[in-house]
């Protein structure tokens, strides 16, 4: 690949690519090797994994790589919709299994709804509480929403001092809009409006975030995390806080930056 141009937003760093394959290897590789030193440094890594379209290119560079003990490696996952029925193929679930956790052997998978058999939402919720509190979390493999949201942290919900790790959330319009932009669903109408997610302080005190955000569609987010003020207003804007967050992008999601 040729030498990407990097540059830093408060403290986060920024990867240009020019393209989105070339931004999936860059991110995927880097997650590869976050995820070997923490299993080098502790014995095993705890990962979070996002599911959407945007991160196909980086989880297919990750599953490929030969530097990680997948069976050293525990995989949680980042957030779910409520109210799709068993065996929806829309579940973030079945992106996961299909995309990463079912091709490797990993020491352990955590789903938000493991059985798909319509659990409560307490129940849910007290279970991954449970979880998250057995251990830090080493890597965040994630992206960044047309509203800004991480995972399913709308501007409207974001709270950037929660004190809960996962919580029941209702999606606002923008980020139903971007599940229809994606293929997910056929219309806004069919979309879910509710989800369980990580919360902010969750994916924030990883100890490493590896975000990948490529495409059009994503530009105007991605120019306010770099720009807009540190607030729940866009919460990606948090990654400029941290201290070793790594965004990526590609030629159409860094467009209207004013550094290229």
């Amino acid at each position: 690949m040729p030498t990407a141009k990097t540059f830093h937003a408060d403290k986060l760093r920024v990867v240009l690519s020019e393209t989105r394959a070339e931004l999936g290897r860059r991110a995927g590789r880097d997650a590869a090797k976050a995820i070997a030193e923490a299993i080098d440094e502790k014995g095993e890594a705890r990962v979070v994994f996002a599911a959407a379209p945007s991160q196909n290119e980086t989880l297919q560079t990750l599953c490929a790589a030969k530097n990680v003990d997948w069976t050293k490696v525990v995989a949680l996952h980042m957030d779910e919709y409520i109210g799709l029925p068993p065996g929806s193929p829309a579940r973030f679930s079945r992106y996961l299994r299909e995309h990463c956790f079912g091709k490797l052997p990993f020491k352990a998978v955590h789903y938000l709804d493991p059985e798909d058999r319509g659990d409560s939402v307490e129940f849910l919720l007290s279970r991954y509480t449970t979880i998250l509190a057995q251990g830090p979390i080493d890597v965040v493999v994630m992206g960044i929403g047309e509203n800004g949201h991480i995972a399913f942290n709308d501007p409207h919900v974001a709270d950037f001092r929660d004190f809960m790790s996962v919580k029941l959330v209702d999606l606002d319009d923008k980020c139903r809009q971007q599940q229809v932009n994606d293929g997910c669903f056929p219309s806004i109408e069919e979309t879910p409006t509710q989800a369980i997610t990580l919360t902010v302080p969750t994916l924030a005190n990883a100890a490493r975030q590896i975000c990948a955000v490529p495409g059009p569609l994503k530009a105007e987010a991605v120019r306010k995390t770099i720009y807009a003020p540190v607030s729940p207003e866009c919460p990606a804007t948090i990654l400029r806080t941290l201290p070793n967050a790594t965004l990526y992008l590609d030629a159409d999601s860094a467009s209207l930056l004013d550094r290229k």
